[in-house]
């Protein structure tokens, strides 16, 4: 038998409850700006190291040292990624979405930075350019970097759809992970986290609340470009949706392949920059 919602009258003052004015959670005026004219000066001197290119519909482990830069291409056609960093020393510290998206906003661009897990607490990478920074948001509500929907898993879509898909973003992650490290997928799986949803564009409906995707405004040769503020693992995958236009998980969409690429700016181009230390906090939690 399904429950009831009872019905509930609106106070006479629902007006004005819903007429008070919204307070930002979280200031960032006093957080540490990164230096985009150091960065911007660094990239100028670098050059590219090393790239991976990440076939449709799996996914691929690339490493980048502190003080480098990678960018995310989509190189043949439009392609959504779902991007997980790791420090490449601990796994433990790792991409937090939440905290990003609660510091920053639903999507990033240029001058946001990617925040680390829990209790290290610190910026990974920052973002220093954006081929799609034009689009902003859409009448819809819709933008593209989207840190609010998570990735696609085989668990949701056994749930909504039944079937055993074995080709969502979060077995990609898990995959490619194993087989960087040398391990069974059950051992990588914990480590694999909630994504930046590289070139997506989302938002949620205004009638309902519910987190929509359409298609990507993403051209062949649009980038995310990124500079790494610690030594960084990182895991790539080209989603089974394509551009995200009609569904994702299954096979129906058109996929791309995407590129990452890394460089190494001259060792004198970044002064005294250092990475972040971990976070002050003292840890004692009261006790």
């Amino acid at each position: 038998m399904k429950l009831q919602n009872p019905t509930h009258s609106a106070p006479v003052d629902a007006a004005q409850r819903r007429a008070v004015a919204p307070v930002i959670c979280y200031p960032v005026d006093d957080l540490p700006a990164p230096d985009l004219d150091l960065y911007q000066a660094a990239r100028e001197t670098a050059t590219k190291i090393d790239e991976v290119v990440v076939p449709p519909r799996d996914a691929k482990v690339f490493q980048v040292p502190a003080g480098h830069f990678f960018r995310i291409t989509s190189v043949e056609g439009p392609q959504v990624g779902d991007l997980n960093l790791w420090n490449l020393k601990d796994l433990a510290e790792r991409f937090y979405s939440g905290k990003t998206r609660a510091l920053h906003g639903t999507h990033l661009s240029v001058s946001d930075r990617i925040w680390s897990s829990f209790p290290n607490m610190r910026p990974m990478a920052t973002v220093t350019c954006d081929t799609l920074d034009w689009y902003g948001f859409d009448e819809f509500g819709g933008s593209v970097h989207d840190v609010i929907g998570t990735r696609c898993d085989p668990y949701t879509h056994n749930l909504l759809a039944g079937g055993q898909y074995h080709h969502c973003c979060h077995s990609n992650l898990t995959r490619a992970l194993a087989d960087h490290l040398g391990c069974s997928t059950d051992e990588a799986e914990p480590h694999i986290h909630d994504v930046l949803n590289v070139f997506m564009c989302t938002g949620f409906t205004r009638d309902t609340g519910q987190y929509f995707m359409k298609a990507s405004p993403v051209r062949p040769g649009d980038y995310l470009e990124f500079f790494a503020e610690i030594d960084l693992l990182g895991a790539l995958s080209a989603c089974p949706g394509g551009d995200c236009s009609t569904n994702h998980s299954s096979d129906a969409a058109l996929c791309h392949p995407l590129l990452v690429e890394t460089f190494a700016p001259d060792r004198k181009a970044l002064g005294d920059w250092r990475s972040p230390p971990v976070n002050g906090y003292s840890g004692d939690h009261g006790r």
